[in-house]
């Protein structure tokens, strides 16, 4: 039988997601203005010589960031997990011999299941797959904004750069996961409790990208990573959703409208399975036909809406749930 949590459990688990999200919301533009803020005070110093070094690093993150054992291992990642919680279901064995693409779905409001994941051992994923380092690509434009470049970095995130991708699968050797929101940001949009709405048809670069490392594809899929916001979904043509639609295209990422319980801030404690499918052994094919591209594509979808309806009624889905790809 599960222990019933203290008050002081869940009120410590309630304050580490909340800084979380909040890190999510405005950690980037705030620092960004705390350290413009400073050249114009008596610290003024301290700015010059963060932004000197920061021109000095500036191509770190696309050569395999500096992740930090010691800050993905922080309690507060446990406190995550737990308040949800988030599970990590393990299906089959990663070599260490190989490196992988992982494909994550779906993106939900903030990625929680892949955050908690891949980007911190709260979910226990060295554990999981020993000798398999993961590295979680976000947004290259983070990693332009001061002192935040250096948090993402800790945790081990990369830039979904080409560039970036290339060097973690091509010169840090074996036993290397990288993992890619396939649906990104137009995927958000479609994010609400219920739907399991995919945008993949039509994504094609990650398995080009296996292709040419001979890096093994591997299915995501984060079951309830959509349950914890409720989201306020515009239909498309209207003005709403061409607005965001426009932001997307031009700052890479959708502005939602979403909320969930207590300020409208702290998630629903919705609990998160975020199971690991089996590799799809993947041949080093330097300069891949579009006819190759498509018959892994076509055997990465079959795979994933496998694990899908393998594992939806396991994870709270009733058998008449489908998945949907777009």
């Amino acid at each position: 039988m599960e222990q019933e949590k203290t008050t002081w459990k869940e009120f410590i688990e309630n304050i580490s997601v909340l800084q979380w999200v909040l890190t999510f919301l405005i950690m980037g533009i705030s620092c960004t203005i705390l350290m413009l803020y400073l050249i114009f005070t008596s610290l003024w110093l301290l700015s010059v010589l963060y932004f000197i070094w920061m021109v000095i690093d500036w191509d770190t993150p696309e050569r395999g960031g500096r992740r930090s054992d010691w800050i993905r291992n922080w309690s507060v990642w446990k406190h995550i997990r737990d308040y949800y919680p988030v599970t990590l279901v393990k299906t089959a064995e990663l070599s260490p011999s190989k490196n992988f693409v992982l494909g994550y779905h779906p993106h939900g409001i903030m990625c929680a299941g892949a955050f908690s994941c891949f980007s911190t051992e709260g979910a226990g994923f060295s554990a999981a797959f020993p000798g398999i380092q993961s590295h979680l690509a976000t947004l290259a434009g983070l990693f332009r904004l001061p002192l935040y470049r250096d948090y993402l970095m800790s945790s081990g995130m990369i830039p979904v750069s080409k560039p970036s991708l290339e060097f973690v699968l091509s010169r840090s050797g074996t036993g290397h996961a990288v993992v890619i929101v396939v649906g990104g940001a137009a995927e958000s949009l479609n994010c609400t409790p219920g739907l399991n709405v995919l945008v993949m048809r039509e994504r094609k670069g990650f398995v080009r990208l296996a292709l040419e490392y001979g890096a093994d594809l591997v299915p995501v899929y984060s079951f309830g990573e959509n349950e914890i916001f409720d989201q306020l979904v515009f239909s498309e043509g209207s003005l709403a959703r061409s607005v965001q639609k426009l932001f997307q295209r031009l700052v890479g990422f959708a502005p939602c409208l979403f909320h969930g319980q207590r300020w409208g801030l702290l998630p629903y404690r919705t609990p998160i399975t975020t199971v690991v499918g089996k590799p799809i052994p993947v041949p080093q094919v330097s300069c891949p036909s579009q006819e190759t591209v498509e018959q892994y594509h076509q055997l990465y979808m079959e795979a994933l809406e496998t694990l899908f309806h393998t594992y939806k009624t396991r994870c709270g889905l009733s058998d008449t749930h489908e998945l949907q790809i777009i």
